[in-house]
C-alpha cells in the first residue's frame, strides 16, 4: 500500500496485515491487524512516527522512496511490531536521531542493538518544533509496557497514540468507518493487552483530558476522526462498574459438566442475569478476554482430573488472573468421579482477582436433583449480589 494523506504535510505509512491470525504467538486476530507509522513534514524538519513489524518492512521502506531527509524518528513503544524496522530506518536516514523515553532508549538498546549515539532522551511534556509544527510528548506509561509514551501534535490537534486506543483490523479505510466493528476490535485489544493495567490507564486518561484531541491516529487500526468515540469507551472499560453478567468457562468431558453449565445458565438467565457462556474445548479466547471486561461475576465449569481441574479450565482461571478484571465474585460447578483438589487450585490461581467466592457446587458422578439443587440456590446467590451491588 502507498502513503496515504491524512491533512496537508501528514501521512500515514505502514502496513495492512490482511492474513495474520496471531499475534505474538498467542493472540487471535480473526480480522488482520496494521502496522501504523506517520509522517510529518514541518517546514524545517520532518519526523517519523514508529515503524512497522520486520516482516512489513519492505513493503514500510519503499514508502519511504522519494523523502530526502528525516530528522527525527520518534518511538513511542519499544515492542517490535512498531520499533522493529527502526535500524533499516536510520541506515537509510543516518543523520536522524531517535526520540523515545529514557526508559524506552534502554530497551531499544537491549531489544534492537540501536548503537546509542542515535538516542535522544525526552521528559514528559518536553516539546520539539519542526518549524510550522510542534510536537509534544507526554508519558503514558504500562499502556501496556513501562517506557510507553504519546506524541500530541499541537497545531493540529492530533494524538499519536501507538498501543494506546489502538485495535486489530486490517481494512482499507484510513478512518474509522463502522462504529460498531471498531468498538468490539478496539475493546477485544483493550481486553488482551490493557486490562491488567487499568488502574494506570485512568491516570493516563486524566492526563489527557487537558487536551484539545480532533483525531486519534493509533498503531493499529483505524484513526479515530470522532475521538470521543473511543476516549468514551475506555473510561467505561476503565472506570465502569461491572455489569450483571456472569462469564462461564467450562469444559466437559462425559456430559455431566455441560448438565450442569445448561442448567445453571437457565436458571441465571430466568433471574434476568446476562450470560457469556464460553466451551474451552473450541473458544476463542479473545472474545472470553473481551467478555472479562464487563463480568461481574465469572464461574468456571470443570471435570475432575488427576485429582484437580482440566488443564483447558487451569488456563481459563490463570488467564482470568493475569487479565486482572474488575470482576467481584467467582464460583466453581462441575463434576468428579472419586474426589481431589479442584477447587483449592482454582482459588490458588487468582490472586490477583479481589473477589468474593461463591459456595461451588461440585457432584460426584453425575448431577442428581440435589447437584440441580445447589445450582439453583447459587445462581440465587449470584442474582442477590448483583442486585445488592446494583450492578445492570
Amino acid at each position: 500500500m502507498l502513503a496515504r494523506k491524512i491533512k496537508d504535510h501528514i501521512y500515514w505509512m505502514g502496513s495492512v496485515d490482511w492474513d495474520s491470525r496471531l499475534f505474538d504467538s498467542l493472540i487471535p486476530l480473526p480480522d488482520g491487524t496494521s502496522y501504523n507509522a506517520y509522517l510529518i513534514k514541518g517546514s524545517e524538519k520532518t519526523v517519523l512516527l514508529d515503524t512497522v513489524n520486520p516482516p512489513m518492512a519492505e513493503e514500510f521502506m519503499a514508502q519511504l522512496e522519494g523523502i530526502p531527509k528525516i530528522d527525527y524518528i520518534v518511538s513511542h513503544h519499544a515492542e517490535q511490531d512498531h520499533s522493529g524496522t527502526i535500524l533499516q530506518v536510520l541506515e537509510k536516514y543516518p543523520e536522524a536521531k531517535l526520540i523515545s523515553t529514557s526508559k524506552a532508549k534502554g530497551m531499544l538498546i537491549d531489544l534492537l542493538n540501536i548503537p546509542e549515539e542515535y538516542f535522544i532522551s525526552v521528559k514528559d511534556g518536553d516539546t520539539l518544533s519542526l518549524g510550522d509544527k510542534t510536537l509534544k510528548f507526554i508519558y503514558t506509561p504500562w499502556v501496556h509496557w513501562p517506557e510507553t509514551m504519546v506524541t500530541y501534535l499541537e497545531e493540529d490537534r492530533i494524538l499519536f497514540s501507538c498501543d494506546f486506543f489502538g485495535s486489530h483490523i486490517a481494512t482499507s479505510d484510513l478512518f474509522v468507518t463502522d462504529e460498531g466493528r471498531v468498538y468490539e476490535a478496539a475493546k477485544r485489544y483493550f481486553a488482551e493487552i490493557m486490562m491488567p493495567f487499568r488502574n494506570v490507564i485512568k491516570k493516563n486518561l486524566e492526563k489527557l483530558a487537558s487536551y484539545e484531541i480532533d483525531m486519534i491516529a493509533p498503531g493499529h487500526g483505524q484513526i479515530f476522526p470522532n475521538p470521543a468515540f473511543i476516549l468514551d469507551a475506555y473510561r467505561d472499560w476503565t472506570i465502569g462498574a461491572p455489569r450483571n453478567t456472569v462469564v462461564l468457562p467450562y469444559i466437559s468431558m462425559h456430559d455431566s459438566t455441560k448438565r450442569m453449565v445448561d442448567h445453571l445458565v437457565a436458571t441465571l438467565v430466568d433471574k434476568d442475569v446476562r450470560v457469556e457462556q464460553f466451551n474451552l474445548g473450541v473458544t476463542d479466547i479473545g472474545k472470553l478476554a473481551m467478555s472479562l471486561v464487563d463480568a461481574a461475576t465469572i464461574v468456571v465449569g470443570t471435570p475432575t482430573i488427576l485429582a484437580g481441574p482440566h488443564p483447558y479450565a487451569a488456563y481459563a482461571t490463570f488467564l482470568a488472573n493475569a487479565l486482572r478484571p474488575n470482576t467481584k465474585f467467582l464460583s466453581v460447578i462441575g463434576s468428579y468421579g472419586w474426589g481431589g483438589k479442584t477447587v483449592e487450585t482454582l482459588a490458588g490461581m487468582i490472586p490477583n482477582l479481589k473477589v468474593e467466592v461463591i459456595d461451588p457446587v461440585l457432584c460426584k458422578g453425575v448431577p442428581t436433583e440435589s447437584t440441580f439443587k445447589a445450582l439453583d440456590d447459587l445462581a440465587f446467590a449470584i442474582a442477590q449480589k448483583h442486585k445488592e451491588n446494583g450492578f445492570t
